[in-house]
């Protein structure tokens, strides 16, 4: 049978798009086994919700809850102060209020515990000047330790959302209800807040998302999330089922979530057609003065102390301290393992990117585009989910196929954990790529064809160079965030090549903070790379 051309020219997407897919599908198959494995699975369910399940379901559910307040929040009141308002120093805080982004949740817990446990700096100064006894703090490495770090480390996320969404619908109906005689508390209640409820359901959404995900966190406090528990029934229980069910829960919730905010951004733009931006320009923020204004002041720097500057100090003490105790020639090693894993899965991840962005430029039909879904399927995965579906056709092949040594293929060299960087973050690449296509109109694609560049000639001469900025932003955001990654990168690396971030979170388990703290700062090093050029690209607004 003769198989169409269009078939063909969509075959190569398909197998790429399972590819990237395959880890997060493979985890509905350890819910359809048959026989004795169906009844294996069905009792292992059945034990785990009379035991650990429900601890699970109720951590996860208020950490995330009090993260989600918490950071709404902070990010919500940021957001109008710098948006609403105008103070001396509001153009620096707009960018400074970014910064915690630059630093990963784990790399604050490891700051704050440092600094306030009961043999820390702290706590040792104050039973020493006031000669008291016993712990003076509440214990850091707990539910409500873990909240705090989430809020000020996520809560840009919510901001970031908020203060486009104020800016674009909000001042001029401030100014509005200002010549209408509406005080001052009454036209930020009931005019702003609500116009932004969209943008920060959206932003607690993503931050729903990083708390689900995050593993280096709720690990070293020791809370008993549904992370920790699939890395506990995997790696301590050697149960890939028990393992497969709580990441397909988890990857529900995260589902869930994903789906909350795609609804909360269309009533964004719903908002925005409706309301419109005609008179965004000609209204101004409020000027503040006296008491308003520090308050202002304080508002706005606190986050950035306690999500920035604050874990930085605590970290940059021992280093001041003895720089003798600090393993500069193994951090050399360290950096280099994590550059070259970034550097690999960047290019690769860009190049993915580029190739399913093409397809759709050339063939915008419906196939094409769920062939570029179903690929971009690993957005906002936990890392932890992936590891899971990723072994688990491993496992069933290396069952099948002894001999094909896919196994250690995929455990003992650097293409398993490519492949999970690959599934997490091609879709941040692809989203960068295809901003950058939004803005190419497509009369420069028919007007190149008529002069008879098509295909490979097409994308190298005309899209290329006008998409140079947009793949240099991917290849530096997928680069910073596998820098940064943690999970996925403590099953899956190699022997003898630990990154940065591997080595953070060993160190600081083992008590180490010392040590940690270079190898944590140089990840806030990197990460700031992308924080100056949002804040740049949102001054240029």
């Amino acid at each position: 049978m003769h198989t169409p051309p269009a078939a063909f020219r969509t075959l190569p997407l398909l197998l790429l798009a399972g590819l990237l897919s395959l880890p997060v599908l493979a985890l509905f198959g350890a819910w359809l086994p048959s026989g004795q494995e169906g009844a294996q699975a069905l009792a292992i369910l059945r034990e785990m919700a009379a035991t650990v399940l429900p601890g699970y379901f109720w951590t996860t559910l208020w950490l995330g809850l009090w993260v989600a307040l918490g950071a709404a929040a902070v990010g919500m009141a940021t957001a109008a102060a710098v948006t609403l308002f105008d103070f001396p120093g509001r153009r620096q805080m707009e960018w400074l209020l970014l910064l915690p982004l630059a630093m990963p949740a784990y790399v604050t817990a490891y700051a704050y515990t440092d600094f306030l446990q009961f043999s820390g700096p702290l706590q040792v100064w104050l039973r020493a000047s006031f000669g008291l006894e016993g712990r003076l703090l509440p214990e850091v490495r707990s539910l409500g330790g873990a909240v705090w770090v989430f809020i000020f480390a996520l809560y840009p996320y919510v901001y970031l959302l908020a203060r486009t969404a104020l800016g674009e619908r909000a001042a001029h109906l401030m100014e509005a209800a200002r010549l209408m005689g509406a005080p001052l508390h009454r036209r930020v209640l009931q005019v702003a807040l609500p116009l932004a409820r969209p943008a920060v359901a959206a932003g607690v959404a993503l931050v729903l998302m990083e708390t689900l995900a995050d593993f280096g966190v709720v690990s070293y406090f020791g809370i008993q999330t549904f992370t920790t528990g699939i890395y506990k029934a995997w790696l301590s229980m050697d149960d890939r089922i028990a393992a497969a069910q709580l990441a397909t829960i988890l990857l529900a919730l995260v589902l869930l979530l994903l789906w909350l905010e795609s609804r909360a951004q269309r009533r964004m733009r719903f908002a925005a057609s409706s309301v419109g931006r005609a008179g965004a320009a000609e209204a101004q923020p409020q000027q503040l003065t006296g008491g308003r204004c520090a308050a202002a002041w304080a508002l706005c720097l606190l986050p950035v102390l306690l999500g920035f500057v604050a874990p930085v100090a605590f970290m940059l003490r021992p280093l001041a301290a003895d720089w003798s105790v600090l393993p500069w020639e193994r951090f050399v090693q360290w950096a280099g393992s994590s550059v070259r894993l970034g550097a690999i899965t960047a290019v690769l991840a860009v190049a993915v990117a580029l190739a399913l962005a093409y397809a759709v430029r050339r063939r915008p039909d419906p196939a094409t585009r769920a062939v570029v879904r179903l690929a971009s399927i690993g957005y906002a995965v936990p890392g932890a989910v992936v590891v899971v579906g990723l072994l688990l056709p491993v496992g069933w092949l290396q069952a099948w196929r002894p001999d094909w040594g896919l196994g250690a293929l995929v455990t003992t060299t650097a293409a398993g954990i490519v492949w999970a960087y690959l599934v997490r973050f091609c879709a941040v690449a692809l989203q960068s790529v295809q901003s950058g296509y939004a803005r190419i109109p497509t009369s420069l694609d028919d007007s190149a064809r008529m002069l008879g560049s098509s295909g490979w000639g097409l994308l190298s001469r005309v899209h290329a160079p006008l998409l140079k900025r947009s793949v240099l932003a991917a290849l530096l955001l997928v680069f910073v965030d596998v820098m940064k990654e943690l999970p996925a990168t403590i099953v899956l690396r190699p022997f003898n090549s630990d990154t940065l971030a591997v080595v953070a979170y060993q160190l600081a388990r083992d008590e180490r903070l010392g040590e940690a703290a270079l190898p944590s700062l140089a990840l806030v090093a990197v990460g700031l790379v992308p924080v100056i050029l949002l804040s740049r690209t949102l001054r240029a607004r």
